[in-house]
């Protein structure tokens, strides 16, 4: 049976502008107040700043349009479940760069690594990523894998990769706070300056729009049938 998207027009243009805001944010503050960034220099705090860029794109943003293919992309069951591999494929990759360029930054200043609540999160989010990408492509990819063996996984596919959309908006939120708290803390930055009412807004629409995306992805879908009755 033929099915639709139930998410209102509404509600998917606030994902997607807040999306926007979000990644404009991030950039803005990398860029303009944070100097920039790259992954080759002798500057480590330009490959450091990579890592929020990357980590929001790829485990937020590209994540986030992922886990919605199946409900706003137009086209086959084929070529969707093609995109959303991709697509996650792509989130992955970001994120692997992203972790990489703080543990260079980490390494090169001879600072510990992985001894904060964000980075556990961060570590763990990434770790999962992998394991659910790997194991949905062998799931639903693998044509050996019978049809009920694929509707059993489905739901834990589906929660798992809602749980890790979930501990990537935590591990940014706390990664900001962590940031924002050692730049005051050395009095890089006041309390009241710009900066931090940036990133301070960054986190907000982050909240907001970790909100849209999950509602949306909770969203049922609808047959034909059902859209017209509730039409009438």
């Amino acid at each position: 049976m033929a099915v639709a998207s139930a998410i209102p027009f509404s509600l998917l243009l606030l994902m997607r502008i807040t999306g926007m805001m979000a990644a404009m944010l991030v950039v803005v503050w990398v860029v303009h107040f944070r100097g920039g960034m790259t992954l080759i220099s002798e500057d480590q705090g330009l490959i450091r700043n990579v890592h929020p860029v990357l980590m929001l794109v790829g485990l937020i943003l590209l994540n986030g349009e992922a886990m919605l293919i199946y409900k706003t992309a137009l086209g086959t069951k084929n070529y969707k479940k093609v995109l959303h591999l991709v697509l996650q494929a792509f989130a992955l990759a970001l994120g692997v760069t992203g972790i990489w360029a703080a543990y260079k930054f980490h390494n090169d200043k001879g600072i510990g690594g992985f001894y904060s609540l964000h980075s556990w999160l961060g570590l763990a989010c990434i770790l999962l990523f992998g394991i659910q990408w790997l194991a949905g492509f062998a799931s639903f990819w693998n044509t050996r894998s019978g049809r009920i063996n694929k509707h059993t996984v489905l739901p834990w596919h589906s929660f798992l990769g809602l749980y890790i959309y979930g501990l990537a908006v935590a591990a940014a939120e706390t990664g900001f706070l962590e940031r924002l708290t050692f730049l005051q803390a050395s009095r890089t930055i006041s309390r009241d300056s710009l900066e931090a009412l940036v990133v301070n807004c960054l986190g907000l629409v982050l909240a907001l729009l970790s909100g849209c995306v999950i509602l949306c992805a909770i969203t049922p879908r609808m047959s034909k049938d059902d859209v017209y009755r509730a039409l009438q």
